[in-house]
């Protein structure tokens, strides 16, 4: 299904349940219709539409988790909200306060060409205002280098999976490591440590951990990495 056939009241949908399960939590119905601000029996009949389009799992009286083409939409709905909300407060100095909601009216309609070109303005940027991690782009590129190194926009590809940075994870999770996102400073930091493209990472959850340093598996050996780089480091789960 293309973008353009999406109807906005879907993605709403898809980005709230992204919000709250990112990596496959099941998200219950109580859960969504505060979110949407909707009656609970409406969000359920939305929920049973979403899941014959195959968006997601509906289970009755436990909520919904996002499939594989779900989370892709979800995942290019959200990068767009927020990068669009960085680009309002750091380049055209709109108030804080009026951020949320021009950037959830704009971001239906900005074009993949368009947000590219606001990513490379912004220096690839990894939070929102907000401090949410921005998604990974879906262009198959696996370093911001290679995405600036392509200036024809037709040539771009879209990658066929879906990824989740390391700070996105919310439990044990073995992936291969397919995206790093960055200017060339971090993009050297993380070469330092000799972190690339291709590795395979373990990661352990800790719930409630302190979030200001990430211990990871890649290639069999323990490396502590910085929150920094944990919010631009991708896997492929």
């Amino acid at each position: 299904m293309t973008e353009d056939k999406i109807s906005e009241n879907i993605e709403e949908y898809l980005e709230v349940l992204y919000r709250n399960g990112s990596n496959g939590e099941q998200v219950s119905t109580t859960q969504l219709s505060k979110d949407l601000g909707i009656a609970p029996g409406s969000v359920t009949q939305m929920l049973k539409k979403l899941e014959d389009l195959g968006y997601i799992t509906y289970t009755p009286y436990k909520g919904a988790t996002l499939s594989d083409e779900g989370m892709k939409i979800a995942q290019k709905i959200t990068r767009k909200h927020r990068i669009l909300e960085k680009f309002l407060l750091d380049i055209l100095k709109v108030k804080e306060e009026n951020i949320h909601e021009q950037a959830c009216e704009m971001e239906h309609t900005l074009s993949d060409e368009a947000e590219r070109a606001i990513c490379t303005m912004l220096h690839h940027p990894d939070l929102c205002p907000n401090e949410n991690v921005i998604p990974a782009c879906d262009f198959d590129f696996g370093s911001c280098q290679e995405c600036f190194s392509q200036k024809d926009f037709d040539q771009v590809m879209n990658r066929k999976f879906n990824l989740l940075s390391i700070s996105e994870l919310t439990g044990d999770t073995e992936g291969t490591i397919s995206f790093i996102r960055g200017n060339d400073d971090l993009l050297d930091d993380i070469t330092q440590k000799g972190i690339k493209v291709g590795q395979p990472l373990k990661y352990e959850y800790v719930e409630n951990s302190l979030t200001d340093s990430y211990l990871v598996n890649i290639n069999d050996e323990e490396l502590n990495i910085s929150a920094e780089m944990a919010n631009n480091i991708f896997i492929r789960v």
